[in-house]
């Protein structure tokens, strides 16, 4: 049970906060003055899956802030409005988007990295366009997008300075093979999601090819020493997380062979795990 204390900040910074009011161990004022992460949930909301992934960024070092972003509707059991209420969740990412503007006035020049799981990853690429290549972020990491793979995501390229990565399994089968096939991606579209077999370049039947600065992370089996088995949920691992994502979101560019290594799970090394802050604090 809330005590009535945190029902009182929940209630005064309901105008503030996305996704209604959660412990956020990872948005100390020390974090939020070196960068920000903002790891969007799945269509199920705030869940073990997203905390796993923001405790595998601590791990693998990351020093910045980490804001776990519930976009959802906040209906419980509300996974196929999550998942296909486009015209909602588009304007719930322009509203992000201007999240995103006002901690940047608050602290300027301080690297901006959105990463996203299954329609998270929908979410972090449509806040990417809300902002637009005038206002790139540093860097987009999709983990098993809920995309249709012909979805055109060079727009949110366009918005990253780093570049886009997104991460796909053959084995999701469950969640992006047959659920997108009988229920629709976010983007709207039926079949087999990116996430899991990857985004399609546009003119790929002409054997045309991605521009720079787009990498695709197959999932391969070793892998699975760190948690992922190539299935959906287990992009949330934690070991999984700290190899192979923290070492991207600390990283200051990434670069072909850069992307090779991490894609071998050799990017970065383990870190000291930080004790998490009590509160609650403002995005």
């Amino acid at each position: 049970m809330k005590t009535p204390a945190i029902l009182t900040v929940c209630v005064a910074m309901a105008a503030a906060a996305l996704g209604g009011c959660a412990v956020q161990p990872y948005m100390t004022e020390a974090r939020l003055n070196r960068g920000l992460v903002l790891v969007y949930t799945g269509i199920e909301g705030r869940s073990p899956f997203n905390r796993l992934i923001c405790q595998g960024l601590v791990r693998g070092g990351v020093p910045y802030a980490i804001h776990r972003l519930d976009w959802t509707v906040g209906v419980p059991g509300a996974y196929l409005m999550n998942l296909r209420y486009e015209t909602r969740n588009r304007q719930t990412a322009a509203e992000i988007a201007d999240k995103v503007r006002n901690y940047r006035r608050m602290h300027p020049g301080r690297p901006v990295i959105l990463l996203g799981q299954s329609g998270g990853a929908a979410m972090a690429a449509w806040t990417a366009e809300a902002l637009g290549p005038e206002e790139p972020v540093d860097g987009v990491i999709l983990l098993a997008a809920a995309l249709s793979p012909e979805y055109p995501i060079g727009k949110a390229l366009a918005a990253s300075r780093r570049g886009d990565v997104s991460f796909y399994s053959a084995g999701d089968v469950l969640f992006l093979g047959m659920g997108t096939t009988l229920s629709g991606a976010v983007d709207g579209r039926y079949g087999s999601s990116a996430g899991r077999v990857g985004f399609k370049a546009p003119g790929a039947e002409e054997g045309a090819k991605w521009p720079p600065r787009f990498y695709q992370v197959p999932w391969s089996p070793s892998m699975t020493k760190v948690g992922h088995w190539g299935g959906h949920t287990s992009t949330s691992a934690r070991g999984f997380v700290r190899d192979y994502i923290a070492p991207l979101v600390i990283a200051e560019t990434w670069d072909e062979p850069f992307i090779q290594r991490v894609a071998r799970g050799v990017g970065g090394a383990p870190a000291k795990v930080e004790q998490p802050a009590a509160g609650f604090h403002r995005f």
